[in-house]
C-alpha cells in the first residue's frame, strides 16, 4: 500500500529524495543517449542536467549520512501518494525533441514541489537548508528545459535539429507511405478499369478493385517490412514502415474503386476518373513537398505513368 506524504519522517524524506534524484538522472541518461546520433545539441543539455541530478544525489547521501548514518531505507516514487506516474517514455520506439523536452520540464517542476513541501516539514535546520537549496536549482532547472527551445534556436542548434527530424520523418514516414500510394493507385487501374469495361456492371468492377487494392496492401506491407531492418539505413522500425507501406497502398486503390459503388456504370467511370486525376495530383504535391522534385516535373511523371496503365486497363477491358 502506498503511504501518505505527511507520514514521512526525515529519514525517509531523505532517502526518497535521494531515491528521486537516482531516477531522474538515469532517465536524462537514457534521454541522451537516444538523442545523441540525430540530436547532438539537445543530448549535451541533457547529460548536464543528468550530472545536476547526480550532484544533487551526492549532496543528499552526505546530509543523510551525517544524520541517520549508511543504512539508507528502500523509497520509491510509487510507494509514496502523490506522485505522478511516470510512463517509460525512453523506451518509446521513435521519440521527439518536443516529447523529451516536455517531459524534462514536467519532471524538474514535480521534484521542485517535493522539495518546497517537504523542506517545510523537516526540524533540521541543516537539512531544511539543504532542501531549499535544491528546490531553488530545480526551479532552475525547469526555466533552463522552458527556455532551452528558446536557447537552442538562438544558436541554429533547433535548426539543425528540425532539419533532422523532418529528413528522419521523410525516410521513416513519407517514403513508404509515398511508394504505397503511388504502387495503390497507379497499379489497381489497369485491373479495375479493364473489369469495368469488360463487365459493363458497376458491382463487379468494385469487387476486382477492391481485391486488387487490398492484395496490393498486403503484398506491398510485407515487401517494405522486409526489405530493410533499419539498423544501419535509419529507416526506422521494419514493421511500422510496411504498415505504413501497406495502409497507404490500400487507400490509393480504394480511392477510385469506391465510385464503382454507383450502380450506373457510366457514371461510376466518370467519377472514379475524376478520383483518379486527384490522387495523382496529391502525389505529385507530395514529391514535391517532401522530395524536392519540381512539381512539373512530379506531376509529368505521375500523370503519364498513370494515364499509361489507365489506357491499357481500357483497351484490355474493350477487348
Amino acid at each position: 500500500m502506498a503511504k501518505a506524504f505527511h507520514e514521512l519522517t526525515e529519514r525517509e524524506i531523505l532517502a526518497l529524495a535521494v531515491a528521486l534524484e537516482e531516477e531522474d538522472g538515469r532517465i536524462y541518461g537514457e534521454f541522451a543517449e537516444r538523442m545523441r546520433g540525430d540530436y547532438p545539441a539537445t543530448a549535451a543539455a541533457l547529460t548536464h542536467m543528468q550530472e545536476e541530478e547526480s550532484n544533487h544525489r551526492h549532496r543528499l547521501l552526505e546530509a543523510y549520512r551525517q544524520r541517520f548514518g549508511e543504512h539508507l531505507p528502500l523509497m520509491r516514487r510509487q510507494d509514496i501518494k502523490g506522485f505522478v506516474d511516470r510512463k517509460p517514455l525512453w523506451l518509446a520506439r521513435r521519440l521527439s525533441v518536443a516529447q523529451v523536452r516536455r517531459e524534462a520540464e514536467t519532471m524538474e517542476l514535480e521534484t521542485r514541489r517535493f522539495y518546497e513541501a517537504v523542506a517545510q516539514r523537516t526540524t533540521d535546520a541543516g537539512i531544511r537548508q539543504l532542501l531549499g537549496d535544491l528546490a531553488q536549482e530545480e526551479r532552475h532547472h525547469a526555466a533552463m528545459a522552458e527556455e532551452f527551445e528558446k536557447q537552442q534556436t538562438a544558436s541554429g542548434a533547433r535548426a539543425e535539429e528540425d532539419l533532422t527530424q523532418r529528413r528522419l520523418f521523410v525516410l521513416q514516414i513519407v517514403q513508404p507511405a509515398l511508394a504505397g500510394l503511388m504502387d495503390g493507385s497507379v497499379s489497381t487501374l489497369a485491373p479495375l478499369f479493364a473489369a469495368a469495361f469488360a463487365t459493363r456492371n458497376s458491382w463487379d468492377a468494385f469487387l476486382v478493385g477492391l481485391a486488387a487494392s487490398v492484395g496490393a496492401g498486403i503484398s506491398m506491407g510485407f515487401a517494405e517490412a522486409l526489405s530493410d531492418d533499419g539498423a544501419l539505413s535509419g529507416r526506422g522500425h521494419p514493421w511500422l514502415r510496411g504498415g505504413v507501406c501497406g495502409l497507404m497502398t490500400t487507400l490509393g486503390g480504394i480511392g477510385h474503386t469506391l465510385p464503382f459503388l454507383i450502380p450506373n456504370f457510366q457514371v461510376a467511370t466518370g467519377v472514379a476518373a475524376g478520383v483518379v486525376l486527384v490522387e495523382l495530383g496529391v502525389i505529385s504535391w507530395i514529391r514535391h513537398h517532401y522530395m524536392d522534385t519540381p512539381f512539373l516535373s512530379a506531376a509529368f511523371q505521375v500523370v503519364l505513368g498513370g494515364l499509361l496503365v489507365f489506357i491499357a486497363g481500357i483497351l484490355i477491358g474493350s477487348a
